[in-house]
């Protein structure tokens, strides 16, 4: 079996920043875009993403798993897209669930320390948020050059 340097370098674009393209599909098959904020594990070639209960890309995931996420380097001229199929957590209804903490852990490897927490887990299940895992099954773009 080869090594694919490549695929490693277009994973590695993922790691390098925290905001990104989540698209989802309508009802009527068209893409839905949102700009959101990630953090990529590449051990387990995940990617988590907040959001509320109440969004066009929840409501989308709930109905058609299949979702693909757009990163660029800051250039713009190499990016990514990592394809794979959308699990979502329970909402969260508790502020030290289980859904709180892995949105504690999702804010922590975005954003550093947050400066209330106990006010950040009321915040999450005020706004009923929950964690998008996307769990990378195929990737393509142009990768950085080196």
């Amino acid at each position: 079996m080869t090594h694919d340097t490549t695929q490693d370098a277009l994973l590695d674009l993922l790691s390098s920043g925290h905001g990104g393209t989540l698209v989802t599909l309508k009802q009527d098959g068209r893409p839905q875009l949102s700009n959101v904020s990630h953090a990529y594990d590449p051990d387990e070639r995940l990617i988590r993403i907040s959001v509320t209960d109440d969004r066009a890309k929840t409501r989308n995931l709930r109905r058609d798993p299949r979702a693909s996420y757009h990163v660029t380097s800051a250039d713009r001229w190499a990016y990514t897209v990592a394809e794979g199929t959308a699990e979502l957590t329970p909402v969260a209804r508790d502020p030290h669930d289980d859904t709180v903490e892995e949105l504690v852990r999702l804010y922590r490897d975005v954003l550093g320390e947050h400066p209330d927490w106990d006010d950040y887990r009321a915040a999450m299940v005020r706004d009923r948020r929950l964690v998008v895992r996307l769990r990378v099954e195929r990737v393509y773009g142009i990768p950085k050059k080196e």
